[in-house]
């Protein structure tokens, strides 16, 4: 596991779902990816989360998709499936067919088809831990509307229905009342434009989205940070800021794939609802992009 403690910590790249022309999928384009985010240092996958649009997958589609990255990991390399669905029996059985796939964690949202109490939070937790899988929750009360408190975390894990927590809220200052309350509760840095606060606080992993543009740099990121070398992490965190802040964007998802077809990484188009970037953001992210991969190129060659 390259040095890490447990599967889920180090940089899980959140990765997108190829689709061709025709949005149809592309589960070759998807395993050349997984297998390319290793070679470039990653620690694993993250797959079927919101950058992989799960939401306007099949039920095939979906299962296929972790099928597919589990096949093409190599030893060591971590899959974690994200179980996310309006129902807990409906999150507990991609949990199980995470499971069965050979997937070693799950990440679970809260319920989200409405404001879910503390009550039906932990009951739908009590549910996916039933899978038998190691859990990470997934806090983003932005999309979910349900804030998993310091507090309700806390309950979770020493009820033992979690093991770690992907926080994107944005709010490092968390981090330190969850360690407090829940020491030994595993903080997953949930925002891109983050990695420095909350990774100086303690965070044991990440799992981002602009790491399938960047992989190389994000990882020597994530890992100097959390040596605590900010000679070398700042300035990379000020290069790779501008794009990193996408990741809290509505367009977070068009705003990656982008990125990729800039660097010829091939991200292709995204399914309805979604549509492609407006030309203005479209313009600011292709000029991001290709800058920063200039100047990595040009520190590359000195």
């Amino acid at each position: 596991m390259n040095g890490r403690e447990k599967p889920w910590h180090g940089v899980l790249v959140a990765t997108p779902t190829f689709f061709r022309d025709d949005l149809s999928v592309d589960f070759d384009r998807y395993a050349d990816h997984v297998r390319w985010l290793a070679e470039g240092g990653c620690h694993g996958v993250c797959v079927n989360g919101s950058l992989g649009e799960y939401q306007v997958l099949t039920s095939d589609e979906r299962a296929k998709m972790v099928e597919v990255a589990v096949e093409a990991a190599p030893e060591g390399f971590t899959v974690m499936a994200g179980v996310g669905a309006y129902g807990a029996r409906e999150s507990r059985q991609w949990a199980e067919q995470a499971g069965e796939a050979g997937a070693e964690v799950v990440l679970a949202l809260p319920p989200n088809s409405y404001r879910a109490d503390e009550r039906s939070v932990v009951d739908h937790y009590r549910e996916v831990a039933k899978a038998g899988l190691p859990v990470s929750a997934y806090n983003n009360p932005i999309d979910t509307k349900v804030d998993l408190t310091p507090a309700l975390l806390s309950e979770l894990y020493n009820e033992g229905l979690i093991v770690g927590v992907k926080e994107f809220t944005g709010e490092s200052r968390r981090s330190y009342e969850i360690g407090e309350l829940a020491p030994g509760l595993d903080i997953l840095i949930g925002t891109d434009d983050s990695v420095v606060e909350v990774g100086l606080a303690g965070a044991k992993g990440w799992i981002s989205g602009f790491t399938s543009v960047f992989p190389r740099e994000s990882v020597r990121l994530y890992e100097a940070t959390l040596a605590h070398d900010l000679d070398t992490a700042l300035p990379l965190y000020r290069t790779l800021h501008p794009l990193l802040r996408w990741d809290f964007h509505t367009e977070f998802v068009q705003a990656i794939k982008l990125s990729m077809d800039v660097l010829d990484l091939g991200g292709g188009p995204v399914r309805q609802p979604r549509q492609p970037m407006l030309p203005e953001s479209a313009a600011t992210v292709r000029e991001l992009t290709q800058r920063i991969a200039a100047e990595f190129s040009s520190a590359t060659v000195a």
